[in-house]
């Protein structure tokens, strides 16, 4: 009998102490969740989490358009962000436009960067900025503008650079097509020096 009293006893105690032993379980897991911060889990510094909160940016992005000449121009850019959140000027990094004319020629630029603000229909291009043309035009300059909804490039700055009859220096270029339907137009002013090269002609 005292056999069976003892398992009875143990049967009890277990019924009581295994249901404790649970929620103390329960209990220290819950007070260790909360010692977590949930801060911990993000993947930026500080400073940088204020950044993307003050600047709206966007990563990747890709616009496309047709100009009212059935010119086709493409932008994409590394980053686009809104400063400050402020509508209108935007600034892009690591800028690709790809503009193919109605006639078949092709203009590639590149740049650093670019402040582009649609609604006053410009773009200013800075830093490294390469003009490629598909007739065999390369230009550099540290600046451009351009027109958002027709082809018109601007460099105010000097324009350096190589073309099918040699190399070529200019104080300001004009890219833009003068009349409505017609062909694009490059034209080169302010102190043009062309160092002519009669292989690049004959190549």
């Amino acid at each position: 009998m005292r056999g069976g009293d003892r398992y009875s006893r143990a049967v009890a105690w277990l019924k009581v102490a295994l249901p404790l032993a649970a929620l103390a379980l329960l209990s220290t897991l819950f007070l260790l969740s909360r010692v977590v911060d949930p801060s911990d889990a993000i993947p930026f510094a500080d400073t940088e989490v204020q950044d993307r909160l003050l600047n709206q940016q966007i990563s990747g992005p890709y616009y496309s358009g047709t100009t009212p000449d059935n010119d086709q121009i493409a932008f994409v850019a590394d980053t686009v962000t809104s400063p400050r959140g402020i509508t209108g000027a935007t600034q892009a990094k690591d800028v690709f436009v790809k503009i193919e004319t109605h006639a078949g020629a092709v203009i590639n630029v590149t740049s650093d960067t670019a402040s582009i603000d649609v609604g006053e229909d410009v773009a200013n291009l800075t830093g490294n900025v390469v003009v490629t043309t598909s007739q065999g035009y390369v230009m550099t300059s540290q600046a451009i503008s351009a027109r958002v909804t027709v082809l018109d490039v601007r460099s105010p700055d000097t324009v350096f650079g190589t073309t099918p009859g040699g190399e070529l220096v200019a104080g300001s270029m004009h890219l833009s097509t003068p009349q409505t339907g017609g062909a694009a137009q490059l034209v080169f002013t302010s102190g043009v020096k062309l160092v002519y090269d009669p292989k690049q002609v004959e190549d």
